[in-house]
């Protein structure tokens, strides 16, 4: 196996919350050198002070070095400012302006180091007429338009379950530091990176997006059916133990379908008979392929499914997700002990290379844990030194 694909790239992350420290986390399992850099009472997800951090946190901060910075303390400033000298990457996800405020903003770290790849990720963007609006996940995914096309016509619409928001910005905030890298590797030169949250969700708005432009409007809420409603079937149906989820986007599929039923007829029934005439009559198409999945289990259907080549997947839960098989198989997830609640499921990374093993993935360091190790290694400091910047409130 090669080496990591990031090996000897030194990334500063002030990431806070979801979105920066999944960045941060893509780029320590890429084989980055990641330093979380935290305020002495620590970011806001670790929690309060003496509390035990979530699981969350465990997620998206293992992997990484982790030391502490008071950038409301001049001395604290320096500090960062020399350490954004000896780093290539520095990476946050505060409001537009707070680094500039307390004095480290993009200008001035890059003057300190014009090599330095400054990374931002906000709600919407460093520029515009919605920079300055606060943003959580559920409020980008309010601006985006992701809400009103989610849930069922006639209902409140409805946020999405994951945080859809944060992780997409994260992920983008990954892909333009990696761009920058290597736009760095043909010219020098560092760069400054504006990635909003609310411009990395807009592309998964593609089929609704479809839809209203195909209907010159906006489209209704279709719960579990197709977005344009021109798709059929295409929902989650009712097993006896749960349900299950089929589509068939061809009429192939459909066709393999009934046969899997075990009821080849309904093919030559006028309301099944092509895409059109089911999406018209999609509730007699949803209730039939219904009568079916209920009396079996979900396993059954999608046994059933796979051997007749028909998009089928059973709908799991989060215990079912985190003790997959094949996640655990292939490396995407390792089972870790951890203090608080025992044996819990921590990601690995997507971003695979057939030559390279990704790291394991390790529980988070205790807050400030190598202040000592990285300070004498960057400034020279021994322990009493460093013990003397925690004392004046430095770190």
């Amino acid at each position: 196996m090669g080496a990591q694909p990031l090996s000897g790239v030194t990334v500063l992350d002030l990431g806070q919350i979801y979105n920066g420290p999944y960045c941060g986390y893509l780029l320590a399992m890429s084989g980055a050198r990641v330093i979380k850099v935290e305020s002495p009472v620590g970011e806001g997800l670790r929690g309060r002070v003496g509390d035990e951090p979530g699981y969350s946190f465990a997620m998206l901060n293992g992997n990484k070095e982790t030391i502490t910075v008071n950038l409301k303390s001049a001395r604290g400033v320096e500090l960062l400012i020399e350490l954004a000298k000896r780093a290539d990457v520095l990476l946050e996800n505060f409001a537009p302006g707070t680094m500039a405020r307390l004095g480290v903003g993009s200008d001035t770290l890059t003057a300190a180091n014009p090599r330095l790849i400054y990374a931002a990720s906000t709600g919407f963007g460093a520029t515009g007429p919605h920079r300055d609006f606060l943003a959580m996940d559920v409020t980008v995914q309010a601006m985006s338009g992701a809400i009103s096309i989610t849930g069922n016509d006639g209902e409140p619409p409805m946020k999405s379950g994951p945080a859809l928001c944060d992780i997409l910005g994260g992920v983008h905030l990954y892909s333009a530091i990696v761009t920058a890298l290597y736009r760095r590797e043909q010219t020098g030169a560092g760069a400054v990176l504006d990635v909003a949250m609310q411009d990395a969700v807009f592309p998964t708005l593609t089929s609704a997006l479809g839809a209203y432009y195909a209907l010159g409007g906006d489209p209704p809420r279709t719960g579990n059916r197709h977005q344009a409603l021109g798709v059929a079937p295409y929902n989650v149906y009712a097993a006896k133990d749960g349900h299950v989820a089929i589509i068939c986007i061809r009429e192939g599929h459909w066709r393999k379908l009934v046969r899997a039923m075990g009821q080849p007829e309904l093919g030559a029934d006028p309301r099944f008979a092509d895409m059109a005439a089911r999406c018209r009559h999609m509730d007699a198409t949803d209730a039939a392929v219904e009568a079916w999945t209920a009396t079996l289990t979900k396993d059954e259907v999608f046994r059933i499914c796979q051997a007749h080549e028909v998009i089928c997947a059973p709908v799991r839960s989060l215990d079912d997700v985190v003790n997959d098989p094949h996640l655990l198989a292939r490396g995407a997830l390792h089972k870790v002990a951890h203090e608080r609640f025992g044996e819990v499921a921590l990601p690995s990374t997507a971003l695979r290379f057939t030559d390279v093993a990704p790291p394991t993935p390790k529980l988070p360091r205790a807050l400030g844990q190598d202040n000592v190790a990285v300070y004498a290694e960057f400034f020279g400091y021994d322990a009493s030194e460093v013990e003397a910047l925690q004392a004046s409130g430095a770190i």
